[in-house]
């Protein structure tokens, strides 16, 4: 029997092609690269990117709900319950007619992506009526 081990690794200095060489030697295969940088931004510029499920108020001085999103979240929520596969997730939010922020169709990468903010959001959610009603649903399917 064999198990995937993953290991992140932060660089701190300019990368190297032996490095990844050495890596790779060792029977590592790489499956990401993450890419950051400094830039300028406007004085008015938002610093970080507004949570999913939530919207700038249209007077811009709070953030609210944005629902077309928190149904999203909890479509996810719901598909997770059921305990299917990030891919199978991805399939059926797109069958359903759901699209990402950027009005791209959800990958089980971008499910992957989701999940650290349904566990932010996820307490608020299971209280919610409406998760109450999708629950009875749930357990009347299963």
């Amino acid at each position: 029997m064999t198990r995937t081990e993953r290991v992140r690794q932060a660089v701190s200095g300019p990368l190297e092609s032996t490095d990844l060489q050495e890596r790779v030697d060792e029977g590592w295969k790489p499956v990401a690269i993450e890419w950051e940088r400094e830039v300028e931004t406007a004085d008015d510029e938002l610093l970080a990117e507004v949570p999913f499920g939530l919207r700038i108020a249209p007077e811009a001085e709070r953030l609210e709900q944005n629902p077309a999103e928190r149904e999203i979240l909890l479509q996810l929520m719901e598909l997770m319950v059921q305990e299917g596969s990030y891919a199978h997730i991805a399939d059926e939010v797109n069958r359903r007619g759901f699209r990402t922020r950027q009005g791209e169709k959800w990958t089980q990468v971008s499910v992957f992506e989701m999940l650290p903010r349904l566990i932010e959001v996820g307490p608020q959610l299971l209280h919610s009526e409406e998760w109450q009603k999708r629950r009875q649903l749930i357990a009347k399917e299963h």
